[in-house]
């Protein structure tokens, strides 16, 4: 007789429906009986990994790209994702690696050659508020750090964060004391300056004061090594990056930026070296430099020119010599202007 009732296999849809509903019970006030919860709360854990196993397919079956799209358009349909956003603290760790995994999937998803969440995500923009002031939280930190990331690849979800109060978190963030955490702030920090090169470029002019006094202080002059080398890193790739070129020359006439790049041209550090060495080459073949960038460069001529004698990498890579031979070119043959 059981054959007869068998229940009908639940649909896409049908798992984000129910999911929906366990999040708003989970998102309600503790209910008193605890067995109920708890077997809720189970429950809805499942449903998740089941969501996932659509999403990425599992170790017998390729994800199915119809049942994909049906799960994205239901999950999208109402506010599931700012259910699972907001509950993901009550969730258990492997729930919630689950969950940051079912959003990043989900940000990639097309249905009828549209990217959905983007639209979502647009008109539902304070959710970006919560996954950043999520770095202020160790539990929850990485997760909304990872879903964060997968969000900011929407270039109008970028120019909300860029233009945010929130970029100047940053700044702190990638400071923490828990280093998975800085790690994690740190690489959404690169994400949203190197991604959208178009609304970087528009960021970095409009921003330019605020955003590099803190960069030179925070990071550059940080006492930290790891934030030393990934800030000049990073500033190598921003300032190299064609689109970029305006702001680049802006920064490469000012001598404040010229003294920090000297210092960390002199670091013990091979690595903070060479990345400064990508930059402070920016200012020496700048053709209009300024006046008291001349007379500095010209001051520190003797020891400039030593320190590149003995600047070596370990690879031989005749790019790097290339520049090197011109940028000590520069600086030997350059004359003080006059004032």
């Amino acid at each position: 007789m059981k054959g007869l009732f068998k229940s009908k296999p639940r649909t896409p849809a049908d798992i984000v429906r129910q999911t929906r509903d366990l999040l708003v019970y989970a998102q309600r006030a503790p209910d008193s009986r605890e067995s109920k919860r708890e077997e809720k709360m189970s429950e809805l854990c499942k449903n998740i990994r089941e969501l996932k196993s659509i999403l990425y397919g599992n170790s017998e079956s390729e994800p199915v790209s119809e049942a994909c799209a049906q799960l994205t358009q239901e999950f999208f349909k109402e506010n599931t994702l700012r259910l699972l956003i907001t509950c993901l603290p009550k969730l258990n760790l492997e729930a919630r690696k689950d969950a940051t995994q079912v959003v990043a999937n989900l940000q990639r998803q097309q249905v009828q050659s549209k990217l959905i969440a983007c639209d979502y995500l647009v008109a539902n923009i304070d959710l970006m508020d919560i996954l950043i002031q999520g770095y202020g939280n160790t539990d929850m930190a990485l997760h909304y750090g990872a879903m964060l990331r997968e969000c900011i690849r929407h270039q109008s979800v970028a120019r909300y964060v860029l233009e945010s109060q929130h970029m100047k978190k940053f700044f702190d963030y990638i400071q923490l004391p828990n280093f998975d955490i800085a790690a994690d702030a740190a690489a959404t920090f690169k994400e949203l300056l190197t991604r959208h090169k178009s609304t970087v470029a528009d960021f970095l002019s409009k921003n330019y004061d605020w955003f590099f006094a803190e960069y030179n202080s925070k990071l550059l002059e940080s006492s930290n090594y790891i934030t030393r080398r990934q800030a000049v890193k990073l500033l190598g790739d921003i300032l190299l990056d064609r689109s970029n070129s305006a702001v680049m020359t802006r920064y490469v006439s000012s001598r404040d930026n010229l003294r920090i790049l000297m210092n960390l041209l002199r670091e013990s550090s091979k690595s903070i070296q060479i990345e400064a060495f990508h930059v402070f080459k920016l200012f020496a073949a700048n053709q209009n430099k300024p006046a008291d960038i001349v007379s500095i460069l010209v001051a520190n001529r003797s020891k400039l020119l030593r320190l590149f004698a003995d600047f070596k990498i370990d690879k031989e890579d005749e790019q790097f010599e290339a520049d090197k031979a011109q940028v000590v070119r520069e600086i030997a043959a350059m004359e003080p202007k006059d004032s």
